[in-house]
């Protein structure tokens, strides 16, 4: 299957197995002086069959350094333990060589770039590079290179893409210079062009030395695909393969689209600069399966297609998709709220699909071996805990009923992934649904659960995912003492009455949203009010729209976009006072400052009432009852998969 995924690529002096790559991209997880987690994170998927890494940027210079020391001769014995756990899998490995400019501010100190233009997220005014700086950096450039191709490894990639400081010198935005490194586009490509002759010079012709350019900078000003085009054509004699990707710190959330982007985004932008060269080819950008990734290769829009998101979701994407076991893959949702918000959050890459994401050293992938005991087990719930939670206990070869109150599996996510764009997080509990009745769970859906019921099974364990239910009392969690006044009016939803579960709502001209959680549910709701042709307005009580949602930038912002671009106003630091039958009245933070705005629809957004009943009534059982999920006070996903993963594992 798929084997134009499966012809060889020679890249200069390095064969590439596959057609499958994985760009660079950060993890958090310390260099190979400090352990083995990095080394096991690459592993895993050199393991599941990926023809190409690209390790993640490391900073050429000291006052750009990152995890990788790649500017100190001391890397080369750490490549060297690298290689020799990769290469025996077939993948090769690349390093991405990088300066961040003014994008990377050391305190204390001015960054460098091409002009005194400051990085929109850094927003320090650099320093604009001399000549002796420009040959200080090209220089650090070609050590490292060579540093890369010392310690075994099998190519390096010159990072000229998002508003780096190769970047920097490439985009008009960014380049206002005067000399011979500023102006025309020949004079603005200079920079990188002696990057790459100086590193060839370096490693010698056939060591593999490629670029990766942003297809379009999305910013007035800046880079078009048509000017990188222009740009490749220039360097063509330079490089042995070319790396599109997309997008700037002007906009970051396009180098890293979530739901909002549909799948395979950048390729009609980055087709355009893949076209115009005759050297292998790389894209990326929301896509999620080797059938997408054939179809690419077969058009010619690419040569080699990264996954790095699927592959953090399932590192055995490939094997599984090419044996017939395309049905088994664990899907990515595609939120970015595991492997981009919580890495800039906490400085550390998850996944919200899969508990061993950057955790490898410490948590299998898969499902360790079956238990001891062979145990019946009831879970009572189908949503994405309960479902994780029985698929697990059934690849540990335990008897498995779930029971189901609604007609369909799914629970709170079948609700979210029915709002505008965010349909992919069905996919994660349709797989589930589909795992479990392939491993001969028996579902019983329709069917309230008590505690005679469960008595009268007799089970060796419970696992109670019943998850949580929208409040309607107008708790607040800013007025704790104070509930919405008017919260019991006809024309006051919860968010699932807007999505039409439990409930179902009539839709007004004047919408008013009121988020007190400041998570992603606000967000959704006031997506589809705006569908629905309402004029809507946004309350939080928080400084900022899905202000609890990890890294907003890039998980949010677009998002916001949709929301301001459908009329939507957002109003923050405001709690509800009194909802009246035409009104909303807020108040400040102060309680002094109030704000009223009319509404005939108004939807409060709070924190759920967790569904334990069920597991208070069993306290005493004669066998365990595990609490997981939203049930448990959980809120998301991620949490939900992971209790589930870790109860059902010790089972």
């Amino acid at each position: 299957m798929y084997d134009n995924l499966f012809e060889p690529l020679q890249i200069a002096s390095a064969t590439i197995p596959n057609r499958i790559a994985r760009t660079a991209h950060t993890t958090g997880a310390a260099w190979v002086d400090s352990g083995d987690d990095l080394i096991a994170y690459h592993e895993a998927r050199a393991r599941g069959g990926v023809g190409l890494s690209i390790l993640e940027i490391a900073g050429v210079m000291p006052n750009t350094a990152t995890a990788i020391p790649v500017y100190d001769d001391r890397v080369i014995g750490h490549y060297e333990k690298f290689a020799s756990r990769i290469h025996p899998h077939g993948m090769k490995l690349f390093q991405q060589l990088w300066h961040g400019g003014s994008a990377r501010v050391i305190p204390g100190t001015a960054p460098w770039s091409a002009s005194d233009v400051p990085n929109p997220t850094a927003g320090v005014v650099p320093r604009p590079m001399t000549r002796a700086m420009i040959d200080e950096v090209v220089g650090a450039f070609a050590s490292a290179a060579r540093r890369v191709r010392d310690g075994g490894l099998d190519g390096v990639e010159i990072h000229a893409a998002h508003g780096y400081l190769v970047g920097q010198f490439l985009s008009p935005a960014t380049n206002h210079r005067e000399d011979e490194y500023g102006g025309t586009l020949e004079n603005r490509v200079r920079f990188l062009r002696d990057v790459l002759r100086a590193v060839r010079s370096e490693v010698g012709p056939t060591f593999p030395v490629g670029i990766r350019l942003s297809a379009d900078e999305e910013i007035e000003g800046g880079l078009t695909p048509t000017d990188t085009a222009d740009i490749v054509r220039l360097v063509e004699n330079d490089v042995d393969f070319v790396d599109v990707s997309y997008g700037s710190y002007y906009r970051f959330y396009k180098m890293l689209a979530t739901l909002e982007e549909p799948l395979g985004y950048e390729v009609p932008k980055s087709s355009v600069v893949t076209r115009a060269t005759h050297k292998p080819t790389i894209v990326t950008g929301r896509i999620m399966t080797l059938d997408h990734a054939s179809h690419i290769v077969e058009t010619g829009d690419a040569d080699m297609v990264s996954m790095v998101r699927a592959l953090i979701a399932d590192p055995d994407l490939i094997v599984k998709a090419r044996t017939g076991r395309a049905d088994e893959v664990r899907p990515c949702i595609g939120t970015s709220q595991g492997c981009v918000g919580m890495l800039l959050s906490t400085g550390k890459i998850q996944c919200v699909v899969n508990v061993a994401a950057g955790n490898e050293t410490r948590v299998p992938f898969e499902t360790p071996a079956p238990a001891a005991e062979r145990k019946k087990v009831l879970v009572v719930g189908g949503g994405p805990a309960g479902l994780e939670a029985a698929r697990t206990l059934a690849l540990r070869g335990h008897r498995v009923s779930l029971y189901e109150m609604a007609r369909q599996l799914g629970g709170q996510v079948a609700i979210a992934a029915s709002a505008p764009y965010r349909s992919d997080l069905g996919a994660l509990t349709t797989w589930l649904a589909d795992e479990i009745r392939r491993l001969d769970v028996r579902v019983h859906l329709q069917t309230p659960v008590d505690p005679d019921l469960i008595l009268s099974e007799a089970p060796d364990a419970v696992i109670i995912a019943t998850g949580s239910t929208p409040r309607r009392d107008g708790f607040q969690a800013g007025r704790p003492a104070h509930p919405a006044r008017g919260a019991d009016l006809p024309h006051v939803y919860t968010s699932w009455d807007v999505f039409g579960f439990g409930g179902r709502a009539t839709i007004g001209k004047r919408a008013v949203v009121f988020d007190d959680t400041g998570g992603f549910d606000a967000i959704s709701v006031a997506e589809a009010l705006v569908a629905a042709g309402a004029q809507v307005t946004v309350v939080t009580r928080h400084e900022q729209l899905g202000a609890r949602v990890p890294f907003p930038p890039a998980t949010v912002l677009a998002a916001r976009e949709h929301l301001m671009a459908g009329g939507a106003e957002f109003i923050p630091m405001y709690s509800v006072r009194e909802i009246t039958p035409t009104a909303v009245e807020f108040v400040g933070a102060s309680d002094t400052n109030t704000l009223t705005i009319e509404a005939d629809t108004v939807v409060l957004v709070g924190h759920n009432h967790p569904n334990r009943e069920l597991a208070d009534a069993l306290e005493g059982a004669p066998f365990p009852v595990h609490l997981i999920g939203d049930a448990a006070s959980g809120h998301t996903i991620q949490q939900a998969v992971a209790q589930a993963t870790q109860v059902a594992r010790a089972i």
